[in-house]
């Protein structure tokens, strides 16, 4: 996935306040789309040190925590130790070189990892073709943002062209509306965050 090598070199001190902070509300923003799933699996991909899937733990039947960066499932793989979590499972994975067709679960939420793929509709149409019937796709990240000028990560989102993508792929009932606003939480800007639930 795009920028491993900068996530495998901030790993051990990536759970700052402002990271903590913003995957509070991320997480409840994917809680609220997360009916009755006490008995479904979850993927939390590009899951960093699970800072997301850890507070939303509690909500599914298992979860595995998907990364490309080694020292970030270190890192994760120690937090479920010493907290004991008997339900949780990590796999350091590439999606973008290979697939995993034997992989199949209920809910898939992504947070802050989309702006790092470069080929956004490829790694969408992966984790289609993990998902059960039914099963869900959230994606939370960044509006579109012209004051955001990087060569490592999109600038954002459009939420209408990213649901024409999805669609184009096979997802239905997609919706989709901005949450959270912050300053300075993207690339020094300040910036807003929306919610995608898509289903399969």
């Amino acid at each position: 996935m795009g920028n491993t090598d900068k996530f495998e070199m901030i790993a051990n001190v990536y759970d700052t306040p402002e990271r903590i902070q913003i995957a509070k509300v991320s997480s409840d923003a994917i809680r609220e789309y997360v009916v009755d799933a006490n008995r479904k699996n979850a993927i939390d991909f590009g899951c960093g040190t699970g800072l997301v899937g850890m507070s939303l733990l509690n909500e599914f039947n298992s979860m595995l925590f998907l990364d490309t960066s080694p020292n970030m499932i270190t890192q994760l793989k120690q937090k479920i130790s010493d907290l004991h979590i008997q339900h949780a499972d990590t796999l350091c994975f590439d999606f973008e070189k290979e697939g995993l067709s034997e992989l199949h679960v209920d809910y898939i939420f992504m947070a802050q990892v989309l702006l790092h793929i470069p080929d956004v509709e490829f790694v969408l149409s992966r984790l289609f073709e993990v998902l059960n019937e039914g099963g869900h796709l959230l994606i939370v990240d960044f509006d579109k943002n012209e004051k955001v000028v990087s060569d490592m990560v999109h600038n954002g989102f459009n939420q209408e062209k990213l649901t024409d993508v999805m669609a184009k792929i096979g997802y239905k009932n997609i919706q989709s509306k901005t949450f959270y606003q912050g300053s300075n939480i993207f690339m020094g800007q300040d910036a807003s965050m929306f919610i995608l639930d898509s289903q399969k």
